[in-house]
């Protein structure tokens, strides 16, 4: 049970974001509220809206319809207006922006009610364009600063100069829970086995992750089309794929496939609506990202599920798998390098792949926990919501 919040009533938190459709912001969002509610306040949140709003009120959330994805100066003053309004008429006690639209509004409206204002730097956000940094910079102002890893922690106060006294770092966590090999019951997983077709005794590779091309699935087929000792195996690709020009990735990926002699072994799962026992099919977990993942918290839930885990060595893949003991890392980009390790990985002493398993869970249990990162963010706010001396 998250720790109480210091105040009378129970305090109203109000959190800030462009949509609730998927994506870790909108889980982060919903684990917070349920956290929010256990600990006897009031958890509000502001958006768009999307297809997680009955999960949000399922964990006593209460949604508020607001569109606040606008990089539009006059829409972000009115927007502020409207949040200024609902702090007032909900009496809320703090406001934690997820998101830099919409964290421009609040920011406004917190300031305009004089309350305590909190953001989550949950990405690495680009400058590649003028006055984008100047853009980012709204996450860095917030009383205090949530960095979701010390990836991120660093950056944040080496580019955008927040201190100690205001940044804290809360990792992401898995429910270890729902995350645990001694829960998920056999016909959950061979349900999906039937759904995608897998070869009895085949080994599965499995990349995790929406269709896009950062995410590294490009470098995976490459890495694969270079296995040579390892006769029985497919690869799973389980998430979303996108519209428009994102869709074309995915045609793309098939294309590649089937030039690299792969299209068999091959499955597009789409998304998938139970990530545990889809892990519980994999004998490795690839997360090849081209980019830095700012946290990644598909490698803390597959670990959580006692899965081997191979991931480029950058970002906050490197602390959460320990190479050698929680997972592997390769070289960014190498499809030599994950090739091998592949290969390595699939012929795993059982011994030893008992071991990393044992490691892995242990080591999500000791710091990568949904209870954590709620407990955390707590902690957080009642630094602010505490009453002065």
């Amino acid at each position: 049970m998250p720790p109480d919040l210091p105040a009378a009533r129970g305090p109203v938190i109000l959190q800030v974001l462009p949509a609730l459709q998927t994506g870790g912001v909108e889980r982060g969002t919903i684990e917070m509220a349920r956290a929010i509610v256990e600990a006897g306040g009031t958890a509000l949140v502001a958006s768009a809206g999307g297809r997680l709003v009955p999960q949000l009120e399922r964990a006593g959330g209460i949604h508020l319809g607001l569109g606040l994805m606008t990089k539009d100066p006059l829409s972000i003053w009115l927007n502020a207006g409207k949040l200024a309004r609902l702090i007032r008429q909900h009496r809320v006690d703090l406001v934690h922006a997820r998101s830099r639209a919409p964290a421009w509004s609040a920011r406004i409206a917190a300031r305009r009610a004089k309350v305590p204002f909190v953001t989550t730097w949950h990405g690495v956000y680009s400058e590649n364009f003028p006055f984008k940094r100047r853009y980012n910079a709204v996450m860095a102002s917030g009383d205090r600063v949530i960095a979701i890893s010390r990836f991120v922690a660093e950056r944040v106060a080496g580019r955008y100069g927040v201190g100690a006294d205001r940044l804290r770092i809360v990792p992401r966590g898995a429910d270890t829970a729902a995350f645990d090999p001694d829960a998920v019951r056999g016909d959950r997983v061979h349900a999906l086995a039937r759904q995608w077709g897998l070869p009895d005794g085949a080994k599965v590779v499995m990349l995790p992750g929406r269709l896009t091309a950062w995410k590294g699935h490009a470098l995976l087929l490459d890495a694969l089309s270079r296995i040579r000792d390892v006769p029985d195996w497919v690869c799973v690709l389980v998430g979303p794929s996108g519209a428009g020009k994102k869709d074309r990735f995915g045609a793309a990926l098939s294309a590649q496939a089937a030039r690299l002699g792969l299209s068999a072994r091959l499955r597009f799962a789409g998304a998938c609506s139970d990530m545990p026992a889809a892990f519980a099919l994999a004998d490795l977990v690839v997360i090849p990202s081209l980019k830095p993942e700012p946290f990644g918290r598909t490698i803390v839930e597959a670990q959580a599920m006692g899965r081997v885990v191979l991931a480029a060595a950058h970002g906050a893949a490197l602390e959460t798998v320990e190479h050698g003991i929680t997972g592997f890392h390769f070289p960014p980009g190498d499809a030599t390098a994950l090739a091998r390790l592949i290969e390595t990985g699939l012929t795993l002493d059982e011994a030893l792949r008992v071991a990393i398993a044992e490691d892995a869970r242990a080591h999500v249990l000791a710091g990568y926990t949904m209870q954590a990162m709620q407990r955390g963010t707590l902690d957080i706010y009642a630094e602010l919501l505490a009453p002065l001396p």
